[in-house]
């Protein structure tokens, strides 16, 4: 029989552990010291018990004494127009460039807050250290690595003047598709819930307030502010919100809301997600924030737990002091919202001043840790026949190919964008370590200039530098452009000044770049939406047949002047580029081919295909050298159908400011790649959980159903006995490791202790990531996953070296979510255990009792 949480000996030993954590979280003096609990406190294992909810009881009292006595004192001190001020955001009159600001209330000490994204970085109008993507950071399995991400963060964010993060971002990796996959960290909540934690911790650490999000269900970019996700309580709870669950146990101070709806409710004004699970089944005391114009009412949304707007003020302003007045809203609701931000504001010591001045900047700090995260997060797809590390002749002559080649890729677009202390070129770096090196562009991302002779009349379209268009100097072009075949040309306008105010350009009539919607303008790529001059970049493709069509271009050069060159790509410059790689890939005894593709914030991909012209590229350089090591700087999986062709495949991710010097590391074994895959690898867009189903992705008619259940990712092709291009957890390594001496014990509080023996087989000092998977409870009689992790270790070991492994298996890893019981259920009986390299390397086995009496 199963054994319900909220009713049985197991359920009542959990709930009385949680509300301990939650009240240790209420008493919280300080921002370093956190509460330890689900996704926090971590054995020798390498596992927690991230996802454990919490009983309404326990923890709903826990939640509801946090305030201190200063904290009521301010409330009966402030009046409603204060208190109404510090609900939502307001104009900063001396703005550091960061996202949001609320004034404070200075005649009674309440400061101001300046509110920064931060998901790699802090993004303000000053240089910061740009780090690894967190999809790069969450490669190395290692919550000690995510701790020192948050600690730059927050030590950065506090010599930038901020003092709340808007990060980390904990939405699962549920399609390959979605625009943020890199600001996130995995596709299973167990390591997801383990790594935001420990980065929680490290910013928090700093004395900076860490904001979660985007609570929840925010796993795509289309048609994000619409969106309306449907989802069974199951796959809600051992889903999308474990992670969350852990990152409140870690002690996050506040929570952003999402943009899309969530049961047909939007998700910041929904009561289910912020006070029935967020407050009474977590005993969440911070307070929820909505993301950025992500308000839609007044009483609504404060009455089912939304206690900021940002950034204005259209619902949580004028409009809610006419609420109260009125009486639509009570003030106790506008008093409970404030209460909640003081009183984590006394918690960080801003109220009394106790709070440590703001540090000094440390850029060297910084860009080691930037650069060891990078490192360690280094994938190794591919390496036949030990192609690198990079030896010999191999290592002295390379052709260099590809646009990331000579571009550095430093971090993806919209608001994960970050102002770099510095950002080398893997060309220039690479040219340091080998004799000779040959660069192609393989693949143009900025176009070339349109001939004279194709426009009639023949012009320059080129008004850059000296030939800028003058302010208040209108200019036009009205003619014919001439296409010598049937063809797809993508038009790309560079430019100077403000998006809206760029010269508009008409092909047959029909505008090639129209104004975008919403964040669509700001939220640009992160390499091809600037060129390295500095002037902002859009494109598009259009299929033109054989003939003119009219051209028109009108600028009117703004305020101050406006720079602008049209250019374009075509079948016959892409012809051009390719052959001008293979030509210098024969001349070199390896070619590097620099694969991208550039995600941002706003929009989803189309397709997991390289964009452009990139997978005809690689096969090319592949035929004319064999020894073809592929580096990717790529958000998210990719599909690779020329892989068979390759020496070697190395996921590099967007690798932050010290990108080029640890990819070089890694290609000539300085550095051993250590990374693992945080997100299964489909073959092509057909096989994956989100695939064949429009109503599971991108949604039918505005809603969409999470009708794979809990079977995302690795899940996924494990239920469907379908194979991936490459696993979760899969990443190879310079050195060999073996796996041994399996022993599994059933713990007193119904966990598990699995412990195993990992040596380096290899002549190379390396990292390995041993894992544990658990299989299903037959006696559990709810929808289960074939395997799922279970917990994990990353292991560094010198050659001939081994290590004796604990990994310590909560019981809450061990539950399921009960629709019937609306709580956690442990799976007893007999469970099946592996250890292995990936999902689908599983080297031992074993079974185990559970929750035997």
């Amino acid at each position: 029989m199963s054994r319900p949480h909220p009713s049985r000996r197991n359920a009542l030993r959990l709930a009385g552990a949680i509300a301990v954590a939650a009240a240790a979280t209420a008493t919280m003096p300080a921002a370093g010291a956190q509460a330890t609990g689900a996704g926090g406190a971590r054995t020798k294992a390498g596992s927690s018990t991230a996802g454990t909810a919490r009983t309404a009881g326990a923890a709903g009292t826990a939640a509801t004494a946090a305030l201190t006595p200063r904290v009521r004192k301010l409330l009966a001190d402030l009046t409603l127009d204060e208190k109404i001020s510090l609900l939502h955001g307001h104009t900063d009159p001396d703005s550091l460039g960061q996202a949001g600001y609320v004034p404070g209330v200075p005649r009674l000490g309440i400061p101001a807050l300046r509110l920064t994204d931060g998901p790699a970085g802090v993004r303000v109008t000053a240089h910061a250290t740009a780090l690894p993507a967190p999809i790069l950071l969450a490669a190395a399995f290692s919550p000690e690595l995510a701790r020192a991400y948050g600690k730059v963060i927050g030590h950065e964010g506090r010599a930038l003047g901020q003092d709340v993060l808007l990060s980390p971002m904990v939405n699962l990796i549920r399609t390959p598709y979605a625009g943020r996959n890199f600001e996130t960290f995995s596709e299973d909540p167990l390591l997801s819930g383990d790594l935001v934690a420990a980065e929680i911790k490290g910013i928090q650490g700093e004395h900076m307030i860490a904001t979660v999000k985007h609570f929840a269900l925010n796993n795509q970019e289309h048609e994000r502010n619409t969106i309306d996700v449907r989802a069974t309580e199951q796959t809600k709870q051992e889903m999308e919100l474990r992670p969350f669950a852990a990152a409140i146990e870690a002690g996050s101070g506040a929570v952003m809301g999402s943009y899309n709806r969530v049961d047909g409710t939007y998700a910041c004004e929904n009561k289910a997600l912020l006070t029935d699970v967020l407050r009474e089944q977590w005993g969440f005391e911070g307070w929820v924030m909505t993301d950025w114009f992500a308000a839609h009412s007044t009483a609504a949304a404060i009455s089912a737990g939304l206690d900021m707007e940002m950034p204005d003020d259209k619902y949580f302003g004028p409009a809610l002091k006419k609420a109260v007045q009125d009486g639509t809203v009570a003030e106790r609701l506008v008093d409970r919202s404030a209460g909640r931000i003081l009183a984590i504001l006394d918690r960080f010591g801003l109220l009394d001043g106790s709070i440590p001045k703001r540090p000094k900047r440390d850029a060297a700090a910084g860009a080691e840790t930037a650069h060891r995260i990078a490192v360690a997060g280094a994938t190794l797809l591919r390496n036949e026949r030990h192609a690198l590390p990079l030896s010999g002749r191999a290592a002295r002559s390379l052709a260099v190919i590809g646009p990331t080649g000579e571009l550095p890729f430093v971090s993806g677009g919209g608001s994960a964008h970050v102002i770099p202390d510095h950002a080398d070129s893997p060309l220039d770096v690479l040219k340091k370590r080998a004799d000779s090196v040959r660069y192609a562009l393989g693949e143009d991302i900025f176009g070339k200039a349109i001939p004279k002779e194709a426009l009639s009349p023949a012009a320059d379209l080129d008004h850059t530098g000296g030939a800028a268009i003058p302010a208040g100097k209108p200019f036009s072009y009205d003619g014919q452009i001439a296409a010598e075949s049937d063809d797809e040309w993508t038009f790309v306008i560079q430019f100077s000044g403000a998006a809206a105010d760029r010269p508009k350009v008409e092909l047959d009539g029909k505008e090639l770049f129209p104004q975008l919607p919403g964040f669509g303008e700001y939220f640009s790529g992160g390499l091809v939406s600037t060129t390295p001059g500095g002037l902002s970049v859009r494109r598009t493709a259009v299929k033109v047949s054989a003939g003119s069509h009219a051209l028109r271009i009108t600028a009117d050069g703004g305020k101050e002047g406006q720079q602008f060159r049209l250019t374009r790509i075509t079948s016959e410059t892409q012809a051009a580029d390719v052959a001008a790689a293979v030509a210098a890939a024969r001349k070199a005894a390896t070619a590097v081919v620099f694969a991208y593709e550039d995600a941002t914030e706003g929009k989803d991909r189309t397709t997991i295909a390289l964009p452009g012209n990139q997978d005809a590229l690689i096969r090319a350089v592949t035929r004319a050298n064999p020894n073809t090591v592929v580096v990717l700087n790529t958000s998210s999986a990719v599909s690779m159908p020329w892989l068979r062709d390759t020496a070697a495949v190395l996921q590099m991710y967007y690798p932050g400011q010290e990108g080029a010097r640890a990819t070089a590391d890694v290609l000539y074994g300085d550095a051993n790649p250590g990374g693992r895959l945080t997100q299964s690898y489909p073959a092509n867009d057909d096989v994956h959980a989100t695939a064949g189903d429009p109503r599971r992705y991108p949604g039918v008619d505005g809603v969409e159903e999470y009708s794979e259940g809990i079977h995302l990712g690795y899940r996924w092709f494990d239920e469907k006995g379908r194979r991936p291009l490459f696993p979760f957890g899969y990443g190879l390594s310079y050195t060999s490791f073996a796996y041994s001496r399996l022993q599994v014990e059933a713990a007193d509080d119904d966990g598990l202790e699995v412990s195993f023996t990992v040596r380096n087989t290899g002549r190379r000092a390396g990292a390995d990531v041993p894992q544990v998977y658990v299989g299903p409870s037959r006696e559990l009689k709810l929808d289960q996953a074939v395997r799922s992790l279970a917990g994990y270790r990353r292991v560094e070991l010198e050659p001939g070296r081994s290590e004796r492994v604990t990994v310590r298996v909560s019981a809450s890893t061990l539950s399921s979510w009960s629709e019937d019981e609306h709580g956690w259920v442990l799976g007893t009986g007999r469970r099946e255990v592996w250890v292995g390299a990936s999902a689908r390397d599983l080297r031992l086995h074993g079974r185990v009792e559970v929750g035997r009496d």
